[in-house]
């Protein structure tokens, strides 16, 4: 006979711990030797009946009644016959004795919207390639990996040429190859559970363990992670645990009382996003949303979760910063199982907030992420960057105050769609100045980001040097690559990442201040930065020079902490990224000369709005040698065979 959730499985749901729960609820086709069966199951606390409805009875439930096998209601039906490909949903007939149909909250599928049906669905069949990666992964610490995340909605990134959405293996054959040629290690991908408006990019979801049926199938999002892991990328996806979507075939109200939110309205009722919140000290609904994490590392073997407005859960919503400690305890909770059935997923917090220990473990008193988002530096540098250069030299410590705390976290640095829509202008636009002074301070910001410690993350887009803001009904504005500054900003995208990938001063050490030395904080005047990034090996070595203003400089003398010979490896004035060419094309030796408390010194050339990165050149049998940069070239304004002009010449 079919087997019926057992008392140890019910025990485990209502206590909060069953973290598979999905395998219990929602519709399963059995097969077994009496046949085929389909089986559902559904938690309905305040239901005084439940019905199947669907295409297969006319969406008429009489007949297709639930039994209810426990007091605290959990309902089971079972049918004789293999119901796969079928609409269904929930007849529930609340306490109120209103009857509502509702979609399943454990549905692996669903209709594509404006339709709103579950879909009997099975994930079984997909054969995986991706062992390589899920191996590798299990093996790297992935704070000390260099992480460049690349920030997508798959439903704007591009679309078909009759303007509908990219199915999800479209989107693999496309999307890969492109961020294989920039260099990014990770894509971050918008929610993808079910969700019924577009403009919502995900963020009110009525499905949770639903992959989104707009791009396609499960199956097609299946294929989609595993070429992506195929490929060397890491997926993170878009969650959203903290409120959920108030239509009327959703979570809200689901039995005729508030069973996955909140009682009482003040906290219930989500004032910002118009959403319901998730009652987080209701055990079964921690055993909902720790299982729907685990279902999609079980069944998608995605790479980990951005966690999206932490702060709401963090605490009680509507309340003037009052700590929730159900949101805080459901977090360690969530955090600690994570990383118990699943060692090296990333959990990133998008937290807005100053808690600290955010990415501490559990035990050690934290909430247990593997990074936060370090918002702070966002809007300090977006703040600066927005400010005309000559008063910039008034807000200095904008720059230099992140590194107070830089290292009290594990912090990813975003620049993400949050920060380009709803009238805050592109990255480019908000530059101030001319043509030629936007897309050289945007070579500066992106340098800056990725000479500062904290992996990185920037939203689809910004490699192009889009001039409009993020138009979620419109592709990206794929047409700016025919223009010269577009193309020249793309190509120093690419050029960037690849040195941050390569130099390990660059991301080796984010975690502590034994990878950061300022040379100059202080020189708020000429709003000149300089600062060494350190690899874990002694020696190994960064400089890194940033002028925020237009000024060019020559003879320009800096402190630096050995006797060595200097090669310019980045420079994002290079007239091959649109700049104007001042560069340092020849290598530099370190002068006995003290400057900057350090005992030697170099003279070099100060770009117009530019980041300079140098590192020390090595010495082999008495030979200044740099194979790699010989054979390639460098970013400083050399290509191989085809030297760039040096000039002086000021930014238009």
């Amino acid at each position: 006979m079919v087997s019926h959730p057992t008392d140890y499985q019910l025990h485990l749901f209502h206590e909060g711990s069953l973290y598979r729960s999905y395998e219990l609820f929602g519709a399963h086709v059995i097969k077994s030797g009496e046949g085929s069966y389909t089986r559902f199951c559904v938690w309905a606390p305040a239901a005084k009946k439940v019905r199947l409805a669907g295409d297969f009875n006319g969406w008429n439930g009489e007949g297709f009644e639930f039994q209810r096998i426990n007091p605290e209601g959990v309902w089971m039906l079972l049918i004789e016959k293999d119901l796969t490909g079928s609409l269904y949903k929930y007849e529930i007939i609340g306490s109120d004795g209103v009857a509502k149909l509702k979609a399943d909250p454990y549905a692996v599928y669903s209709e594509v919207r404006p339709n709103t049906a579950s879909i009997v669905y099975s994930l079984d069949g997909y054969q995986w390639n991706d062992q390589n990666w899920l191996r590798k992964r299990e093996k790297t610490q992935a704070l000390d990996e260099p992480m460049a995340i690349y920030e997508v909605h798959l439903g704007s990134w591009k679309l078909a040429s009759d303007g509908s959405l990219l199915n999800y293996r479209k989107l693999a054959d496309e999307l890969i190859p492109y961020i294989l040629s920039h260099g990014y290690t990770h894509i971050e991908v918008l929610p993808l559970t079910e969700h019924p408006l577009d403009i919502s990019w995900g963020y009110q979801a009525t499905g949770y363990y639903s992959a989104t049926s707009r791009f396609g199938n499960p199956h097609d999002f299946m294929y989609f992670v595993d070429q992506c892991h195929q490929n060397g990328i890491g997926v993170i996806l878009d969650w959203v645990p903290g409120h959920f979507c108030k239509d009327e075939h959703g979570l809200y109200c689901f039995d005729g009382s508030y069973a996955f939110d909140y009682i009482n309205p003040k906290d219930r009722e989500n004032l910002v996003w118009g959403t319901a919140n998730f009652d987080l000290g209701k055990t079964e609904v921690q055993s909902f949303l720790i299982s729907c994490a685990l279902f999609w590392l079980d069944k998608y073997h995605i790479d980990g979760f951005r966690v999206d407005a932490v702060a709401n859960i963090i605490y009680w919503p509507n309340s003037d910063r009052e700590l929730n400690p159900y949101g805080i305890e459901f977090l360690k909770k969530l955090n600690g199982a994570v990383a118990n059935h699943y060692p090296g997923t990333l959990m990133i917090a998008e937290d807005s907030t100053d808690l600290p220990n955010v990415t501490r473990p559990p035990e050690d008193g934290g909430l247990g992420f593997t990074y936060k988002w370090n918002m702070g530096w966002m809007n300090d540098m977006l703040k600066y960057m927005e400010t005309i250069p000559e008063e910039r030299k008034h807000h200095h410590n904008k720059v230099t105050f992140s590194l107070l705390y830089a290292f009290s976290e594990a912090f990813v640095l975003p620049f993400s769609h949050d920060e380009v829509v709803h009238g805050k202008k592109s990255l480019l636009d908000k530059m101030p100045g001319d043509y030629w002074r936007k897309f050289a301070q945007l070579r500066l910001l992106l340098g800056y980001m990725t000479a500062h410690p904290g992996k990185k993350l920037t939203f689809m887009g910004t490699e192009l040097g889009q001039f409009s803001e993020w138009k979620d009904k419109e592709q990206l504005d794929w047409h700016l690559l025919d223009y010269e500054m577009h193309n020249k900003i793309n190509v120093f995208v690419k050029e960037l990442l690849k040195i941050y990938k390569r130099s390990k001063p660059l991301h080796e050490v984010d975690l502590d201040y034994g990878g950061f030395e300022w040379i100059d904080a202080d020189n708020a005047e000429q709003s000149i930065f300089s600062f060494i990034r350190k690899g874990r090996k002694d020696g190994d070595f960064l400089i890194i020079v940033c002028n925020f203003t237009p000024e060019t400089y020559s003879g320009y003398r800096i402190g630096v902490p050995h006797d060595a010979t200097y090669r310019e490896i980045l420079n994002s004035d290079a007239q091959v990224f649109g700049g104007s060419g001042v560069t340092n094309k020849k290598m530099i030796k370190a002068q006995e000369t003290n400057f900057h408390g350090r005992p030697y010194s170099i003279e070099m050339n100060i770009s117009p709005f530019g980041i300079s990165i140098l590192r020390p050149v090595k010495k082999r049998k008495g030979k200044v040698i740099d194979a790699k940069e010989k054979a390639r070239g460098d970013a400083s304004g050399r290509r191989a065979g085809k030297p760039l002009k040096h000039t002086d010449k000021k930014p238009r």
